[in-house]
Protein backbone atom coordinates (compact mmCIF):
# COMPACT_ATOMS: atom_id res chain seq x y z
CA UNK A 1 0.00 0.00 0.00
CA UNK A 2 1.19 3.09 -1.12
CA UNK A 3 1.98 5.98 1.45
CA UNK A 4 0.85 9.38 0.57
CA UNK A 5 2.91 12.51 2.09
CA UNK A 6 1.54 15.39 3.56
CA UNK A 7 4.20 18.16 4.79
CA UNK A 8 3.41 19.96 7.96
CA UNK A 9 1.51 23.18 7.87
CA UNK A 10 4.51 25.55 8.37
CA UNK A 11 6.56 23.72 5.69
CA UNK A 12 3.85 24.14 3.22
CA UNK A 13 3.86 27.50 4.12
CA UNK A 14 7.91 28.30 3.58
CA UNK A 15 7.49 26.18 -0.11
CA UNK A 16 4.62 28.40 -0.91
CA UNK A 17 6.56 31.29 -0.22
CA UNK A 18 9.88 30.41 -1.54
CA UNK A 19 8.33 29.03 -5.22
CA UNK A 20 6.22 32.80 -5.42
CA UNK A 21 9.62 34.60 -4.25
CA UNK A 22 11.50 32.35 -6.86
CA UNK A 23 9.22 32.96 -9.61
CA UNK A 24 8.48 36.70 -9.02
CA UNK A 25 12.73 37.46 -8.84
CA UNK A 26 12.69 35.35 -12.10
CA UNK A 27 10.22 37.33 -13.57
CA UNK A 28 11.53 40.79 -12.14
CA UNK A 29 15.08 39.77 -13.57
CA UNK A 30 13.34 39.08 -16.82
CA UNK A 31 11.46 42.51 -17.07
CA UNK A 32 14.65 44.24 -15.82
CA UNK A 33 16.65 42.53 -18.54
CA UNK A 34 13.77 42.92 -21.07
CA UNK A 35 13.53 46.94 -19.90
CA UNK A 36 17.52 47.60 -19.65
CA UNK A 37 18.34 50.48 -21.83
CA UNK A 38 20.82 50.00 -24.09
CA UNK A 39 22.68 52.52 -26.07
CA UNK A 40 21.90 51.15 -29.09
CA UNK A 41 19.97 48.36 -30.33
CA UNK A 42 20.92 46.95 -33.70
CA UNK A 43 18.42 44.88 -35.73
CA UNK A 44 20.56 42.06 -37.59
CA UNK A 45 23.39 39.83 -36.48
CA UNK A 46 24.73 39.65 -40.15
CA UNK A 47 28.45 40.98 -41.24
CA UNK A 48 26.69 44.84 -41.07
CA UNK A 49 25.30 44.73 -37.40
CA UNK A 50 27.79 43.08 -35.96
CA UNK A 51 30.80 44.81 -37.46
CA UNK A 52 28.78 48.50 -36.34
CA UNK A 53 28.41 46.60 -32.62
CA UNK A 54 32.03 45.97 -32.86
CA UNK A 55 32.65 50.18 -34.06
CA UNK A 56 30.15 51.18 -30.90
CA UNK A 57 31.35 48.58 -27.94
CA UNK A 58 35.14 49.92 -29.17
CA UNK A 59 33.98 53.11 -27.61
CA UNK A 60 32.63 51.73 -24.90
CA UNK A 61 28.59 51.96 -26.21
CA UNK A 62 26.27 49.09 -24.42
CA UNK A 63 24.85 47.35 -27.45
CA UNK A 64 22.08 44.79 -28.28
CA UNK A 65 21.93 42.95 -31.08
CA UNK A 66 18.26 41.10 -31.92
CA UNK A 67 18.37 38.35 -34.81
CA UNK A 68 15.77 36.66 -36.08
CA UNK A 69 17.48 33.13 -37.24
CA UNK A 70 18.38 31.17 -34.20
CA UNK A 71 20.77 29.70 -36.28
CA UNK A 72 23.76 31.74 -37.75
CA UNK A 73 24.70 28.58 -40.22
CA UNK A 74 23.06 28.43 -43.15
CA UNK A 75 24.27 26.26 -46.92
CA UNK A 76 23.99 30.05 -48.83
CA UNK A 77 26.48 31.42 -46.58
CA UNK A 78 29.14 28.85 -47.30
CA UNK A 79 31.56 27.99 -50.00
CA UNK A 80 30.68 28.24 -52.79
CA UNK A 81 27.26 30.78 -52.00
CA UNK A 82 29.04 32.38 -49.60
CA UNK A 83 32.16 33.73 -51.68
CA UNK A 84 32.24 37.69 -51.61
CA UNK A 85 34.91 39.94 -52.40
CA UNK A 86 36.14 42.33 -50.60
CA UNK A 87 37.03 45.52 -52.15
CA UNK A 88 39.65 48.05 -50.55
CA UNK A 89 37.52 50.19 -47.89
CA UNK A 90 36.54 47.20 -46.43
CA UNK A 91 39.75 45.46 -46.19
CA UNK A 92 41.32 48.73 -44.84
CA UNK A 93 38.36 49.17 -42.52
CA UNK A 94 39.01 45.38 -41.39
CA UNK A 95 42.62 45.92 -41.15
CA UNK A 96 42.70 49.12 -39.23
CA UNK A 97 40.39 47.45 -36.47
CA UNK A 98 43.18 44.39 -36.33
CA UNK A 99 40.32 41.95 -38.19
CA UNK A 100 41.82 40.92 -41.09
CA UNK A 101 44.84 38.91 -39.53
CA UNK A 102 41.54 36.57 -38.44
CA UNK A 103 40.10 35.94 -41.73
CA UNK A 104 41.87 32.89 -43.20
CA UNK A 105 39.88 32.25 -46.25
CA UNK A 106 41.71 34.55 -48.84
CA UNK A 107 44.53 33.00 -47.63
CA UNK A 108 43.24 29.30 -48.77
CA UNK A 109 41.62 29.86 -51.90
CA UNK A 110 42.52 31.14 -55.45
CA UNK A 111 39.66 33.92 -57.53
CA UNK A 112 37.61 31.14 -58.04
CA UNK A 113 37.30 33.53 -61.35
CA UNK A 114 41.43 32.91 -62.06
CA UNK A 115 42.38 31.70 -65.40
CA UNK A 116 43.80 28.24 -64.71
CA UNK A 117 46.01 28.57 -67.66
CA UNK A 118 49.58 28.28 -67.12
CA UNK A 119 51.08 32.11 -67.82
CA UNK A 120 47.29 33.57 -68.05
CA UNK A 121 46.98 36.93 -66.18
CA UNK A 122 44.99 36.69 -63.16
CA UNK A 123 41.36 37.95 -63.31
CA UNK A 124 40.68 40.84 -61.09
CA UNK A 125 37.21 40.62 -61.18
CA UNK A 126 34.41 41.69 -64.19
CA UNK A 127 31.96 44.38 -65.05
CA UNK A 128 28.72 42.67 -66.25
CA UNK A 129 30.48 39.27 -66.93
CA UNK A 130 33.55 41.01 -68.59
CA UNK A 131 36.13 40.30 -66.96
CA UNK A 132 39.38 42.68 -66.45
CA UNK A 133 42.80 41.43 -65.69
CA UNK A 134 45.72 42.39 -62.83
CA UNK A 135 48.70 42.49 -65.77
CA UNK A 136 46.18 45.58 -67.56
CA UNK A 137 45.69 47.54 -64.60
CA UNK A 138 47.75 51.01 -64.28
CA UNK A 139 48.74 51.11 -60.74
CA UNK A 140 50.77 54.71 -61.11
CA UNK A 141 47.15 55.86 -61.75
CA UNK A 142 46.63 55.74 -58.20
CA UNK A 143 48.99 57.78 -56.46
CA UNK A 144 48.45 57.86 -52.95
CA UNK A 145 48.49 54.01 -52.69
CA UNK A 146 51.65 53.07 -51.34
CA UNK A 147 53.71 49.95 -51.21
CA UNK A 148 52.47 49.03 -47.95
CA UNK A 149 48.68 49.87 -48.42
CA UNK A 150 46.08 46.33 -48.20
CA UNK A 151 45.38 45.12 -50.63
CA UNK A 152 42.91 46.01 -53.00
CA UNK A 153 40.52 43.14 -53.35
CA UNK A 154 40.51 40.00 -51.33
CA UNK A 155 38.55 36.74 -51.56
CA UNK A 156 35.98 36.31 -48.17
CA UNK A 157 33.62 34.04 -47.15
CA UNK A 158 30.09 35.17 -45.43
CA UNK A 159 30.28 32.24 -42.47
CA UNK A 160 33.88 33.42 -41.61
CA UNK A 161 33.14 36.84 -41.77
CA UNK A 162 30.13 36.61 -39.39
CA UNK A 163 32.00 34.03 -37.02
CA UNK A 164 34.93 36.44 -36.74
CA UNK A 165 32.85 39.46 -36.02
CA UNK A 166 30.36 37.67 -33.55
CA UNK A 167 33.66 36.69 -31.79
CA UNK A 168 35.43 40.32 -31.69
CA UNK A 169 31.54 41.52 -30.67
CA UNK A 170 30.87 39.32 -27.87
CA UNK A 171 34.42 39.84 -26.52
CA UNK A 172 33.76 43.70 -26.43
CA UNK A 173 30.48 42.91 -24.12
CA UNK A 174 28.00 43.06 -27.05
CA UNK A 175 24.68 41.06 -26.35
CA UNK A 176 23.23 39.06 -29.09
CA UNK A 177 20.04 37.38 -28.69
CA UNK A 178 19.41 35.31 -31.64
CA UNK A 179 15.93 33.62 -32.10
CA UNK A 180 13.93 37.36 -31.40
CA UNK A 181 13.05 39.31 -34.35
CA UNK A 182 12.18 42.92 -34.25
CA UNK A 183 7.91 43.13 -35.26
CA UNK A 184 7.98 46.64 -34.59
CA UNK A 185 9.47 49.94 -32.94
CA UNK A 186 8.33 53.20 -31.04
CA UNK A 187 10.36 56.32 -30.58
CA UNK A 188 10.20 59.15 -28.33
CA UNK A 189 12.55 62.38 -27.58
CA UNK A 190 14.80 60.00 -25.76
CA UNK A 191 14.86 57.02 -26.43
CA UNK A 192 13.04 53.76 -28.49
CA UNK A 193 11.59 50.64 -27.61
CA UNK A 194 11.38 47.88 -29.69
CA UNK A 195 9.23 45.17 -29.39
CA UNK A 196 9.86 40.97 -30.39
CA UNK A 197 6.85 39.32 -30.04
CA UNK A 198 5.46 40.03 -26.15
CA UNK A 199 9.14 41.08 -25.50
CA UNK A 200 9.96 44.23 -25.18
CA UNK A 201 13.82 46.19 -25.14
CA UNK A 202 14.84 50.20 -25.16
CA UNK A 203 17.53 51.93 -26.46
CA UNK A 204 18.77 55.44 -26.66
CA UNK A 205 18.86 54.35 -30.72
CA UNK A 206 18.35 51.74 -32.66
CA UNK A 207 19.73 50.81 -36.29
CA UNK A 208 18.42 48.28 -38.70
CA UNK A 209 20.89 46.13 -40.41
CA UNK A 210 18.05 43.55 -41.66
CA UNK A 211 18.57 43.03 -44.66
CA UNK A 212 16.62 43.69 -47.69
CA UNK A 213 13.27 43.34 -46.24
CA UNK A 214 13.76 45.45 -43.50
CA UNK A 215 11.19 45.26 -40.47
CA UNK A 216 12.96 48.26 -39.33
CA UNK A 217 12.55 50.47 -42.59
CA UNK A 218 9.19 49.63 -43.08
CA UNK A 219 7.95 50.24 -39.39
CA UNK A 220 10.13 53.24 -39.88
CA UNK A 221 7.92 54.75 -42.45
CA UNK A 222 11.56 55.49 -44.66
CA UNK A 223 10.83 55.74 -48.04
CA UNK A 224 12.39 52.99 -50.52
CA UNK A 225 12.93 54.57 -53.87
CA UNK A 226 14.35 52.79 -57.32
CA UNK A 227 13.80 51.27 -59.99
CA UNK A 228 11.98 47.55 -60.94
CA UNK A 229 14.20 44.38 -61.56
CA UNK A 230 15.03 43.47 -65.82
CA UNK A 231 15.96 39.58 -64.51
CA UNK A 232 15.45 37.04 -61.72
CA UNK A 233 18.70 35.41 -61.24
CA UNK A 234 19.25 32.12 -59.77
CA UNK A 235 21.92 30.75 -57.84
CA UNK A 236 21.77 26.79 -57.14
CA UNK A 237 23.98 23.70 -56.41
CA UNK A 238 22.55 21.00 -58.47
CA UNK A 239 22.94 17.70 -59.34
CA UNK A 240 23.35 17.38 -63.83
CA UNK A 241 23.45 14.25 -65.59
CA UNK A 242 24.92 15.50 -68.85
CA UNK A 243 27.31 18.37 -67.45
CA UNK A 244 29.37 18.04 -70.70
CA UNK A 245 26.01 19.62 -72.30
CA UNK A 246 26.68 23.13 -70.56
CA UNK A 247 29.93 25.35 -71.49
CA UNK A 248 32.31 26.50 -68.30
CA UNK A 249 32.34 29.71 -67.18
CA UNK A 250 30.09 32.53 -67.64
CA UNK A 251 28.03 31.91 -71.09
CA UNK A 252 25.71 34.96 -72.40
CA UNK A 253 22.79 33.37 -74.84
CA UNK A 254 20.07 34.67 -76.58
CA UNK A 255 18.12 34.26 -73.61
CA UNK A 256 19.89 35.24 -70.63
CA UNK A 257 23.34 33.96 -68.95
CA UNK A 258 24.43 30.54 -67.06
CA UNK A 259 27.83 30.22 -65.31
CA UNK A 260 29.13 27.23 -64.23
CA UNK A 261 32.30 28.08 -62.04
CA UNK A 262 32.52 24.55 -60.33
CA UNK A 263 30.36 21.70 -61.28
CA UNK A 264 27.48 21.45 -59.60
CA UNK A 265 26.91 25.07 -58.93
CA UNK A 266 24.89 26.85 -61.72
CA UNK A 267 23.90 30.74 -61.73
CA UNK A 268 21.69 31.64 -64.22
CA UNK A 269 20.09 34.80 -65.21
CA UNK A 270 16.81 34.87 -67.17
CA UNK A 271 15.34 37.95 -68.02
CA UNK A 272 11.68 37.97 -67.13
CA UNK A 273 11.47 41.04 -65.74
CA UNK A 274 11.93 39.65 -61.90
CA UNK A 275 8.71 37.82 -62.29
CA UNK A 276 9.78 34.53 -60.95
CA UNK A 277 11.21 36.20 -58.05
CA UNK A 278 8.06 37.94 -56.90
CA UNK A 279 6.07 35.63 -57.65
CA UNK A 280 7.30 33.82 -54.42
CA UNK A 281 6.51 30.36 -55.85
CA UNK A 282 8.92 27.67 -54.88
CA UNK A 283 11.75 26.81 -56.74
CA UNK A 284 11.57 23.12 -57.43
CA UNK A 285 13.79 21.05 -59.69
CA UNK A 286 11.69 20.77 -62.63
CA UNK A 287 11.28 24.67 -62.62
CA UNK A 288 15.35 25.19 -62.42
CA UNK A 289 15.30 22.85 -65.33
CA UNK A 290 13.42 24.71 -67.40
CA UNK A 291 14.92 27.91 -67.39
CA UNK A 292 18.48 26.37 -67.43
CA UNK A 293 17.00 24.46 -70.70
CA UNK A 294 15.88 27.76 -71.98
CA UNK A 295 18.63 29.76 -71.14
CA UNK A 296 21.40 27.49 -72.35
CA UNK A 297 19.52 26.15 -75.54
CA UNK A 298 20.44 22.50 -74.68
CA UNK A 299 18.27 19.73 -73.26
CA UNK A 300 20.54 19.58 -69.95
CA UNK A 301 18.96 17.14 -67.11
CA UNK A 302 19.19 17.90 -63.60
CA UNK A 303 18.92 14.75 -61.46
CA UNK A 304 18.69 16.19 -58.15
CA UNK A 305 18.21 19.80 -56.71
CA UNK A 306 19.95 20.69 -53.18
CA UNK A 307 20.14 24.35 -52.77
CA UNK A 308 18.57 27.36 -54.62
CA UNK A 309 17.52 30.67 -54.12
CA UNK A 310 16.38 33.55 -56.59
CA UNK A 311 17.55 37.53 -56.50
CA UNK A 312 17.00 40.66 -59.07
CA UNK A 313 18.60 43.01 -60.16
CA UNK A 314 15.96 45.39 -58.44
CA UNK A 315 17.78 49.00 -56.96
CA UNK A 316 16.24 50.31 -54.41
CA UNK A 317 17.22 53.55 -51.71
CA UNK A 318 15.82 54.74 -48.46
CA UNK A 319 15.89 58.41 -49.53
CA UNK A 320 17.12 59.24 -45.76
CA UNK A 321 19.33 56.85 -43.53
CA UNK A 322 18.26 58.91 -40.59
CA UNK A 323 14.60 59.35 -39.26
CA UNK A 324 14.87 60.55 -35.36
CA UNK A 325 16.23 57.79 -33.62
CA UNK A 326 16.46 55.59 -35.65
CA UNK A 327 18.89 54.58 -38.84
CA UNK A 328 19.33 52.10 -41.58
CA UNK A 329 22.67 50.61 -42.97
CA UNK A 330 23.52 47.69 -45.61
CA UNK A 331 20.35 46.13 -47.47
CA UNK A 332 18.20 47.84 -45.21
CA UNK A 333 19.29 51.24 -46.77
CA UNK A 334 19.80 49.96 -50.41
CA UNK A 335 19.30 46.96 -52.70
CA UNK A 336 20.60 46.23 -56.28
CA UNK A 337 21.96 42.88 -57.89
CA UNK A 338 24.48 41.14 -56.11
CA UNK A 339 26.88 41.57 -59.20
CA UNK A 340 31.03 41.80 -58.03
CA UNK A 341 29.84 41.32 -54.11
CA UNK A 342 29.56 45.09 -53.65
CA UNK A 343 26.42 45.12 -51.33
CA UNK A 344 28.60 43.57 -48.66
CA UNK A 345 31.47 46.34 -49.31
CA UNK A 346 28.54 49.21 -49.17
CA UNK A 347 27.13 48.06 -46.13
CA UNK A 348 30.34 47.82 -43.77
CA UNK A 349 31.71 51.28 -45.09
CA UNK A 350 27.95 52.47 -43.62
CA UNK A 351 28.86 50.71 -40.16
CA UNK A 352 32.27 52.02 -40.57
CA UNK A 353 30.78 55.54 -40.73
CA UNK A 354 27.69 55.36 -38.23
CA UNK A 355 29.80 53.87 -35.87
CA UNK A 356 32.03 56.47 -34.29
CA UNK A 357 29.74 58.66 -35.10
CA UNK A 358 26.91 57.58 -33.13
CA UNK A 359 29.03 56.29 -30.47
CA UNK A 360 30.82 60.31 -29.94
CA UNK A 361 26.76 61.97 -29.80
CA UNK A 362 26.22 58.88 -27.09
CA UNK A 363 28.98 60.02 -25.28
CA UNK A 364 28.41 63.97 -25.53
CA UNK A 365 31.93 64.41 -27.13
CA UNK A 366 29.92 65.51 -30.32
CA UNK A 367 26.88 67.44 -31.20
CA UNK A 368 24.10 65.15 -32.49
CA UNK A 369 23.94 66.84 -35.57
CA UNK A 370 27.11 65.18 -36.55
CA UNK A 371 24.58 62.42 -37.44
CA UNK A 372 23.27 63.90 -40.18
CA UNK A 373 26.88 63.68 -41.97
CA UNK A 374 26.31 59.92 -42.05
CA UNK A 375 23.03 60.13 -44.54
CA UNK A 376 25.54 63.26 -46.56
CA UNK A 377 28.52 60.89 -46.90
CA UNK A 378 27.34 57.57 -47.40
CA UNK A 379 24.40 58.20 -49.46
CA UNK A 380 25.92 59.00 -52.63
CA UNK A 381 28.00 56.55 -52.02
CA UNK A 382 25.26 54.08 -52.49
CA UNK A 383 23.81 55.93 -55.20
CA UNK A 384 26.79 55.51 -57.21
CA UNK A 385 26.62 51.62 -56.50
CA UNK A 386 22.94 51.57 -57.60
CA UNK A 387 23.52 53.38 -60.84
CA UNK A 388 26.69 50.94 -61.21
CA UNK A 389 24.50 47.65 -61.14
CA UNK A 390 21.95 49.37 -63.18
CA UNK A 391 24.72 49.61 -66.10
CA UNK A 392 25.60 45.92 -65.83
CA UNK A 393 22.26 45.13 -66.25
CA UNK A 394 21.25 47.08 -68.91
CA UNK A 395 24.16 45.41 -71.20
CA UNK A 396 23.63 42.00 -69.80
CA UNK A 397 20.33 41.38 -71.26
CA UNK A 398 19.67 39.61 -74.53
CA UNK A 399 18.23 42.24 -76.60
CA UNK A 400 20.19 43.26 -79.69
CA UNK A 401 20.93 46.67 -77.71
CA UNK A 402 22.57 45.32 -74.79
CA UNK A 403 25.08 43.33 -76.90
CA UNK A 404 26.34 46.14 -78.80
CA UNK A 405 26.83 48.00 -75.80
CA UNK A 406 28.10 44.80 -74.13
CA UNK A 407 30.70 44.95 -77.49
CA UNK A 408 31.86 48.27 -77.24
CA UNK A 409 32.56 48.12 -73.21
CA UNK A 410 34.64 45.14 -73.52
CA UNK A 411 36.47 46.88 -76.48
CA UNK A 412 36.88 49.64 -73.85
CA UNK A 413 37.84 47.95 -70.78
CA UNK A 414 40.54 45.45 -73.60
CA UNK A 415 43.08 49.33 -73.11
CA UNK A 416 44.71 49.76 -69.99
CA UNK A 417 43.25 52.89 -69.06
CA UNK A 418 39.77 51.26 -69.36
CA UNK A 419 40.92 48.33 -67.22
CA UNK A 420 42.53 50.62 -65.00
CA UNK A 421 38.92 52.82 -64.54
CA UNK A 422 36.62 49.71 -64.11
CA UNK A 423 38.96 48.02 -61.42
CA UNK A 424 39.09 51.47 -59.09
CA UNK A 425 35.66 51.43 -59.57
CA UNK A 426 35.11 47.65 -58.46
CA UNK A 427 37.71 47.72 -56.41
CA UNK A 428 36.88 51.08 -54.26
CA UNK A 429 39.97 52.45 -54.55
CA UNK A 430 38.72 56.25 -55.33
CA UNK A 431 35.52 56.21 -52.77
CA UNK A 432 35.58 59.35 -51.11
CA UNK A 433 33.94 62.00 -48.85
CA UNK A 434 33.15 65.26 -50.01
CA UNK A 435 34.49 67.16 -47.44
CA UNK A 436 35.58 69.98 -48.10
CA UNK A 437 39.10 71.08 -47.83
CA UNK A 438 42.31 72.60 -50.00
CA UNK A 439 43.97 69.48 -49.91
CA UNK A 440 43.57 66.71 -52.74
CA UNK A 441 43.84 64.18 -49.85
CA UNK A 442 40.88 65.91 -47.39
CA UNK A 443 37.80 63.40 -47.10
CA UNK A 444 40.44 60.47 -48.81
CA UNK A 445 41.31 57.13 -46.92
CA UNK A 446 44.83 57.76 -45.23
CA UNK A 447 47.75 55.98 -47.18
CA UNK A 448 49.33 53.37 -45.29
CA UNK A 449 52.31 55.41 -44.15
CA UNK A 450 55.27 53.11 -42.73
CA UNK A 451 56.92 55.55 -40.08
CA UNK A 452 60.56 54.78 -39.16
CA UNK A 453 60.12 52.63 -35.95
CA UNK A 454 58.59 50.11 -38.75
CA UNK A 455 54.66 50.58 -37.43
CA UNK A 456 51.75 51.19 -40.32
CA UNK A 457 49.08 53.79 -39.57
CA UNK A 458 46.60 51.41 -39.99
CA UNK A 459 48.30 49.51 -37.07
CA UNK A 460 47.84 52.36 -34.97
CA UNK A 461 44.24 53.05 -35.41
CA UNK A 462 43.20 49.70 -33.25
CA UNK A 463 41.25 51.84 -30.55
CA UNK A 464 39.16 53.21 -32.76
CA UNK A 465 40.50 56.83 -31.53
CA UNK A 466 40.98 59.58 -34.10
CA UNK A 467 44.91 60.93 -34.87
CA UNK A 468 46.80 63.71 -35.84
CA UNK A 469 49.60 62.75 -37.74
CA UNK A 470 52.70 65.40 -37.71
CA UNK A 471 55.26 64.29 -39.65
CA UNK A 472 57.32 67.73 -39.28
CA UNK A 473 56.83 67.78 -35.60
CA UNK A 474 54.91 70.92 -35.18
CA UNK A 475 54.98 71.89 -31.27
CA UNK A 476 51.52 73.94 -31.78
CA UNK A 477 49.60 70.40 -33.26
CA UNK A 478 51.06 68.44 -30.12
CA UNK A 479 49.52 71.36 -27.89
CA UNK A 480 46.63 71.24 -30.12
CA UNK A 481 45.78 66.96 -29.52
CA UNK A 482 46.01 67.69 -25.82
CA UNK A 483 43.47 69.77 -25.65
CA UNK A 484 40.95 67.09 -26.99
CA UNK A 485 42.02 64.16 -24.36
CA UNK A 486 42.20 60.83 -26.09
CA UNK A 487 39.69 61.70 -27.90
CA UNK A 488 43.02 62.68 -30.81
CA UNK A 489 46.17 60.68 -30.20
CA UNK A 490 49.29 62.27 -31.83
CA UNK A 491 51.51 60.44 -33.77
CA UNK A 492 54.80 62.14 -34.64
CA UNK A 493 57.87 61.29 -36.72
CA UNK A 494 59.11 60.69 -40.12
CA UNK A 495 57.66 57.96 -42.50
CA UNK A 496 59.62 56.26 -45.16
CA UNK A 497 57.42 57.72 -47.82
CA UNK A 498 55.21 60.63 -47.29
CA UNK A 499 54.21 61.98 -50.52
CA UNK A 500 54.67 65.07 -49.74
CA UNK A 501 52.43 65.53 -46.97
CA UNK A 502 53.32 67.50 -43.60
CA UNK A 503 50.36 66.55 -41.62
CA UNK A 504 46.88 65.24 -41.73
CA UNK A 505 43.82 64.99 -39.00
CA UNK A 506 42.32 61.36 -39.26
CA UNK A 507 38.94 60.70 -38.01
CA UNK A 508 38.09 57.41 -36.35
CA UNK A 509 37.09 55.64 -39.44
CA UNK A 510 40.28 56.46 -41.41
CA UNK A 511 39.62 59.09 -43.39
CA UNK A 512 41.25 62.63 -43.37
CA UNK A 513 39.53 65.59 -42.25
CA UNK A 514 41.94 67.88 -42.99
CA UNK A 515 45.34 67.99 -44.29
CA UNK A 516 48.66 69.94 -45.05
CA UNK A 517 51.88 70.10 -47.04
CA UNK A 518 53.21 73.00 -45.16
CA UNK A 519 53.49 74.68 -41.73
CA UNK A 520 49.84 74.34 -40.69
CA UNK A 521 47.28 77.36 -40.81
CA UNK A 522 46.53 76.96 -37.15
CA UNK A 523 42.63 78.33 -37.65
CA UNK A 524 42.14 75.54 -40.43
CA UNK A 525 43.36 73.00 -38.30
CA UNK A 526 41.45 74.03 -35.25
CA UNK A 527 38.20 74.22 -37.70
CA UNK A 528 38.35 70.95 -38.20
CA UNK A 529 39.08 69.36 -35.38
CA UNK A 530 36.31 71.31 -33.88
CA UNK A 531 33.58 69.75 -36.69
CA UNK A 532 35.05 66.16 -36.10
CA UNK A 533 35.83 65.90 -32.70
CA UNK A 534 34.05 68.68 -30.70
CA UNK A 535 34.94 69.63 -27.03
Amino acid sequence: MSRLYKPDAGAFRNFVFQSFYMKETLESRKSAQNHSIHDVIISGAGPVGLFLACELALAKCSVLILEKAENPHSPLKQLPFGIRGLSAPTIEALYRRGLLKELEIHKRLKNPHQNAQQGAQRQGGHFAGIPFHDGNIDTSQWKYRLPRSTDTSLISEMEELETVLARRAEALGVEIKRGLAITDFHQTGDGVTVQSGDRSFKGKWLVGCDGSRSVVRKAGGFEFAGTEPEFTGYSTQVDITDPEKLSPGRNVTPTGMYLQSQPGYVIIQDFDGGAFHHSEKPVTLEHVQEVLRRVSNTDVTISALHIATTWTDRARQATTYRNGRVFLAGDAAHIHAPLGGQGLNLGLGDAMNLGWKLAATIQEKAPEDLLDTYHTERHPLGAQVLDWSRSQAAIMGPGPNARALNAIIRDLMDTRDGATYIAGRVWGVHSHYNLGGDHPLVGHSIPNFELEDGAGIGELMHDGKGMLLDFDMHASLKTLAGEYGDRIKYISGRAKEQLGLSSALIRPDGFIAWASDREPNEQSIRQAAALWFAR
